[in-house]
């Protein structure tokens, strides 16, 4: 596939996951009145659904990552070149800020404005971490094994992230980002976003360090997304298994 339809695919579903988790931020407050637990688990719903539909929709595309820590995930494993790493950064923020832009015009709010949320202490930096480390071992565990599975298995663990994370799981450096312009249910305060980010790299480099131990190297000819079919991690993992212990 080629560098642009790419470039295009991270932008526009990085742009399509932010109207989901802004606009159904919005919407959620406006209707809960006032209840945040049943405003929180609309918009888990929402953006649980909406990962699914764009990851199916992007994914043979570009791979779906719509976050840099998963671009550099895959980079660091060898199924994203070094040379596509600027340029998918760089469309996912980009799409990142239109999403939220599109959001606000959905709802009659401005296109942006500085959040007043208050996101930051150990607790949220830890929540983020332990967030973004469960989504790199979701996407390389899933992708490695059963990579039919990957895009529900992905919206899966992020609804339930945001309701067992005190940050209620960005997980995502652009998501992050992008969701300091807007004073909506979704905001984050600017100043707030970088102890969020450097959690998210840590996170994201402990995962991937780990998970890419815990199951075998995909081989030369795989997917983008470095995806295998469980039939092929079986052998491997046998052939891997009988080449430690020869005299089993």
């Amino acid at each position: 596939m080629s560098i642009a339809r790419r470039i295009v695919a991270e932008a526009l579903g990085s742009a399509m996951l932010l109207a989901v988790v802004v606009g159904s931020g919005i919407m959620a407050e406006r209707l809960a009145g006032g209840n945040a637990a049943l405003a929180l688990l609309a918009n888990a719903i929402a953006t649980g659904a909406g990962l699914v539909a764009l990851i199916l929709m992007f994914g043979t595309i570009s791979g779906a990552h719509f976050n840099p820590v998963v671009s550099l995930s895959e980079a660091w494993q060898g199924n994203l070149a070094a040379a596509d790493v600027l340029p998918y950064v760089a469309a996912q923020l980009a799409g990142a800020f239109a999403g939220v832009a599109a959001a606000h015009g959905m709802f009659g709010e401005a296109l942006f404005f500085a959040s007043t949320h208050v996101r930051t202490g150990a607790a949220q930096w830890w929540s983020e971490c332990v967030a973004t480390f469960g989504l790199i071992g979701v996407i390389i565990g899933c992708s490695r094994s059963r990579p039919n599975a990957t895009p529900f298995a992905v919206a899966a663990y992020i609804t339930a992230a945001y309701w067992f994370t005190a940050s209620t799981s960005f997980a995502n450096p652009a998501v992050t980002l992008a969701r300091s312009a807007t004073n909506t249910f979704a905001g984050i305060r600017p100043i707030d976003t970088p102890g969020f980010i450097v959690a998210q790299l840590l996170g994201a480099g402990a995962a991937t360090l780990l998970f890419c131990w815990l199951y075998p190297a995909p081989p030369r000819d795989a997917t983008i997304g470095g995806t295998v079919y469980p039939g092929d991690f079986a052998a491997a993992t046998r052939s891997t298994s009988t080449q430690e212990h020869p005299d089993e």
